[in-house]
């Protein structure tokens, strides 16, 4: 694995993880520059599992690679007394522990932040959970398609009137509910610089949820209603649209701000008569013949192909527009490219491409060091930085409390 470089370089993370969330909180500090050991069952994450999942037909798991990077690999059996003895030695000298376990099972290994505070004080201690650590669901299992998808009304505010839920995309809500623990994670270690104290900080599902439907939900706390979904066909500001080009591919008008982006569609789809007509030239009037005015657009947006018209919505500087992009559009579009969105991570032969986690830093850039651990591949590694010596982990692999590549690596 080469040298960690970012912001987090030197930082110390204990990861006991699965599937998304955790992992993924994880593995942004470990893109970051973080030092993160996770620790699985001799049996794996159950991530891991996503290669059957997809059918077994690939030499790989994206889905595992995404979030596990960069990380070096323990196994452990935190059944045994020995296990939790090595998992205890990880925390005396990391700065972060992340998990996502539920409290209860936290709470049988000794492992939740109550049993391990006092030990450890400057420990910063990220808890990651469906519905949060308090309330009547504080134990209740989740993955994100239900706490964060289904519970928090994602979902439903996406439905229209009378027609199924739709699905959410994998990992669509651990992703950014792991992200908002590495934020936490990064402030929490801010104000230990202050304090020399560590502490516990939360997130969960159901909160992330909630705070990415927090423009509705807002509104139903304060005014008490809310919004409708919208009917592509009615919408009250057709300038805030979505469309179809001759060729097929849809873009998405985004003329959020009425009076400042009417002007522009009007005089990008050739009718600025469209500006002094009674019907159009206000907001009100516009909302009311709606339905005619999205009419007419779809027939003038379907003369020419998405390209053509990008041409002419160029000419527009405040014409605000979006194509909407299939996977294989977005990783042909250069701003997608431009953004920094992809990275090379090192493997065994030359580099694997990869999605990149969102954020660089100008002063300490970050780079990843290396593709995810396979089960157990460091767990003689770290042990022997705990101070264990080879026969010791011959014993504890022995004796099943740890688990390990026969040929030592």
């Amino acid at each position: 694995m080469s040298e960690a470089t970012g912001p987090m370089a030197g930082v110390k993370v204990v990861e006991l993880g699965v599937w998304i969330a955790g992992p993924a909180a994880a593995g942004i500090l470990a893109d970051w520059g973080a030092d993160v050991v996770k620790v699985e069952p001799p049996s794996g994450d159950p991530c891991r599992q996503f290669q059957q999942i997809l059918g077994d037909v690939l030499p790989s798991n994206p889905v595992f690679e995404m979030d596990n990077r960069s990380k070096r690999g323990i196994a452990v059996d935190l059944s045994t007394d020995g296990g939790r003895a090595v998992m205890l030695d990880l925390l005396a000298d990391a700065d972060v522990f992340v998990t996502n376990l539920r409290g209860g099972a936290l709470a049988r290994l000794g492992l939740d932040h109550a049993a391990i505070a006092e030990r450890f004080p400057r420990l910063v201690y990220c808890f990651i959970t469906g519905y949060g650590s308090e309330g009547p669901d504080a134990d209740r299992a989740a993955y994100d398609v239900g706490a964060y998808w289904a519970r928090s009304g994602i979902a439903a505010l996406l439905t229209p009137p009378g027609q199924d839920p739709p699905f959410q995309r994998g990992g669509m809500g651990d992703h950014p509910t792991g992200m908002s623990a590495a934020a936490a994670i990064s402030a929490a270690l801010f104000a230990r610089e202050r304090t020399g104290e560590g502490q516990l900080v939360e997130t969960s599902l159901m909160r992330q949820g909630a705070y990415t439907v927090s423009f509705d939900l807002n509104l139903m706390l304060m005014w008490g209603s809310a919004m409708a979904v919208g009917d592509r066909t009615s919408m009250g500001n057709p300038a805030m649209n979505n469309y179809r080009a001759a060729c097929g591919r849809r873009f998405w008008i985004v003329g959020l701000e009425g009076e400042r982006h009417w002007p522009p569609l009007a005089r990008v789809a050739g009718h600025p008569e469209w500006l002094d007509d009674e019907r159009f030239a206000r907001p009100g009037p516009r909302a009311a013949n709606a339905a005619e005015l999205i009419a007419m657009l779809d027939g003038i947006f379907a003369t020419r192909t998405l390209d053509e018209w990008a041409e002419a919505f160029a000419t527009e500087p405040e014409f605000f527009w979006a194509p909407v992009n299939e996977p294989n559009d977005l990783l042909a579009d250069p701003a997608f490219h431009g953004s920094g969105a992809l990275v090379d991570v090192p493997d065994d032969v030359s580099t694997t491409t990869m999605v990149a986690s969102p954020v660089d830093f100008r002063g300490s850039p970050w780079a990843p060091r290396s593709t995810a651990p396979s089960i157990g591949q460091h767990t003689r590694e770290v042990l022997a930085e705990l101070g264990r010596t080879p026969a010791e982990v011959d014993a504890l692999v022995a004796s099943g409390a740890v688990a390990a590549p026969t040929d030592g690596a």
